[in-house]
């Protein structure tokens, strides 16, 4: 089945309810076909905002989903409809225990070594029967041809199904179009979760996240470094979705 798109300012977000998404990755690992997805937030639908080809390399993903709450709940309001959040604070865990279940092997792509090491006995204390293909931390820098095709090599000839790449973003989104075609997995950019998932970081209260704040939670705990950042975009998202929220209405009101 063609995952249904709907379009967001910059982001052509796939829609559907959560278990859908699960089974439609499952089927993409599955079939042995080189794809990517690409887990959206207001970060990400900001950058595609202000960098057409980012979006490009976004809106090209196989599947988009609405990571961060605000857009759930953007399209529900735009579209109607109830729409789930797809966070990969979800995804993750989820993905892992269907994989330990359907002998689908993974592989981690990204991150310090630290982390890495760290996510390996976390997977073997709670996925005891996962496949761990491999994982590798790439070096902070530009990689050199040979350096890619190895790596290319390295997670083919591993025979893993599932790629996670936590490499944050754009530069996440951007690597998994580029390995598109090369990379003959379903690959998918997990970004924060696997340190929040491995204990590395706290992920906020349900009432939090339920509530759109998990963005507040996550700057009290960083807040020099993302205190700009989410100034900016949240405040930026703001200002666009109630432009396209009023067009939206003015439109079929016309119509």
């Amino acid at each position: 089945m063609v995952p249904q798109r709907k379009k967001l300012i910059a982001l052509e977000i796939v829609s559907g309810a959560y278990q859908e998404f699960i089974d439609n990755l499952i089927y993409l690992a599955k079939s042995n076909t080189s794809s990517y997805t690409c887990v959206a937030n207001v970060h990400m639908l900001i950058e595609a905002h202000r960098d057409s080809s980012f979006a490009q390399v976004v809106n090209g993903a196989d599947i988009v989903t609405p990571d961060g709450m605000p857009l759930a709940k953007g399209l529900k309001f735009i579209y109607g409809g109830k729409q789930d959040r797809v966070a990969g604070m979800d995804l993750l865990p989820d993905l892992l225990k269907e994989s330990e279940q359907q002998d689908l092997p993974v592989y981690f792509y990204g991150g310090t070594q630290e982390m890495l090491d760290t996510t390996e006995t976390y997977c073997k204390t709670n996925y005891p029967g996962l496949q761990i293909a491999g994982l590798h931390s790439p070096p902070f820098r530009e990689l050199i041809a040979k350096e890619k095709e190895e790596i290319i090599i390295n997670i083919n000839e591993s025979g893993a199904r599932f790629v996670f790449v936590a490499l944050g973003c754009p530069k996440q989104e951007k690597w998994m179009a580029a390995m598109k075609g090369r990379i003959n997995a379903c690959m998918i950019g997990i970004g924060g979760a696997l340190p929040v998932m491995v204990g590395m970081q706290k992920r906020a209260p349900d009432w939090m996240q339920k509530s759109s704040l998990e963005w507040l939670y996550r700057l009290c705990q960083e807040p020099g470094r993302l205190f700009k950042r989410y100034f900016q975009t949240n405040s930026l998202f703001i200002y666009l979705f109630t432009k396209e929220f009023l067009k939206v209405k003015l439109s079929s009101r016309l119509n």
